[in-house]
């Protein structure tokens, strides 16, 4: 049985293409941790993780001190295994947003190495579930646009195929929100689906307002419209909102998502990746979601969610925002506006080491 001898431990460093702001922030730098695992006979798999300004270095040192030393003399095969290790290793800082991510790194390696060895994609090593997932884009619809150009950037994802589109909500006051959204649902029309994000920028009763101000547009989702630690106030929107209440991207346990699904305090989990802690706590949310008949639509990294998607059946939507172009010689393929999960053993994406040596902001090899 082979085992782990070297970690290869990189930050790359990503400013956005586009400028993207929400109601409570910007999109500064996506930092990305990227971790190489290499095992005494030859074999690799190469995880990552991100964020979007803040935080990076702390996710490296967290890997380079404490998470990646503990993988030095193990067997890649024990993957639940070795995520309870260092889930409990770091056990006085979790759970929270940066063991997440530095856990998210390793795990991601970990199964990339698996599904290489079983000589399968992901998605397939997981299930299997679909062939292909549909597509919406988050790349446009940033709060600081103008209507006039979030009509532009919509119809425009209409016609090169995306079956929605996605768009931030959090004016100062509801009737901007109202007014930009009604302006483009009337140039794409009802069949194309128009999602919302207010990314926690309400209280209770402004989003019980905004909600029933925004339920005649026809919404696939209002997402993120509270804190996410108010899950009291999530089960009281939920239950009264004519939209479908989306929550994820800001949970970093299965049990909190649990805690959502015992609540009945959303009806979509977004669930991503990288918060959660990696792909091993993932399915367990994405099937926890499956046996109460929630919708799962995670939030972010395409690139690796595609597989995922494609690997349970619950999964009804595929974000899309470029996240690895740079870094990357391989993309996305969609078709007639569903993306198709790559076909290579692994997670299917194929780095360019070139790229990501010349542009590491921190590079540390653990043996």
């Amino acid at each position: 049985m082979p085992t782990i001898t070297q970690i290869h431990l990189h930050q790359v460093n990503l400013p956005p293409k586009t400028t993207r702001s929400d109601a409570i922030q910007s999109f500064v730098t996506q930092e990305t941790p990227i971790v190489r695992i290499v095992c005494d006979d030859g074999s690799e798999g190469i995880g990552y993780s991100y964020t979007i300004g803040t935080g990076g270095s702390s996710v490296m040192a967290l890997l380079k001190d404490h998470l990646g030393p503990r993988l030095i003399g193990k067997s890649p095969v024990e993957i639940e295994s070795i995520w309870r290790d260092l889930f409990f290793h770091t056990h006085a800082t979790a759970v929270g947003a940066i063991t997440s991510l530095a856990l998210a790194a390793i795990d991601t390696a970990l199964w990339d190495w698996r599904a290489r060895q079983s000589s399968l994609p992901l998605w397939r090593l997981l299930g299997g579930a679909k062939p292909n997932i549909p597509v919406y884009t988050t790349e446009g619809g940033w709060l600081q646009l103008p209507t006039e150009t979030l009509v532009e950037q919509t119809v425009a994802a209409q016609e090169a195929g995306f079956k929605g589109a996605k768009v931030k909500v959090g004016k100062p006051h509801l009737s901007e929100d109202v007014a930009r959204l009604t302006a483009i649902r009337e140039a794409v029309g009802a069949a194309f689906e128009l999602m919302v994000d207010a990314n926690q920028a309400f209280h209770l009763s402004e989003a019980l307002r905004r909600a029933d101000a925004l339920a005649p547009i026809g919404l696939a989702w209002l997402e993120e419209p509270l804190p996410a630690d108010d899950i009291a106030g999530h089960t009281r929107l939920n239950s009264h909102s004519r939209i479908p209440i989306a929550v994820g991207e800001s949970l970093y346990s299965p049990g909190q998502f649990a805690d959502y699904v015992r609540h009945d305090a959303c009806s979509i989990i977004q669930v991503d990746v990288a918060r959660v802690g990696g792909i091993t706590p993932w399915l367990k949310v994405a099937h926890m979601a499956e046996c109460h008949n929630i919708a799962v639509c995670p939030h972010f990294l395409m690139e690796l969610h595609v597989s995922l998607c494609c690997a349970v059946p619950n999964a009804t939507w595929l974000e899309y925002i470029p996240q690895l172009e740079d870094l990357t010689t391989s993309a996305i393929a969609i078709e007639q506006g569903h993306a198709l999960p790559p076909e290579d053993a692994g997670l299917g994406i194929r780095w360019d080491w070139t790229a990501i040596e010349a542009r590491s902001v921190a590079h540390f090899v653990i043996k």
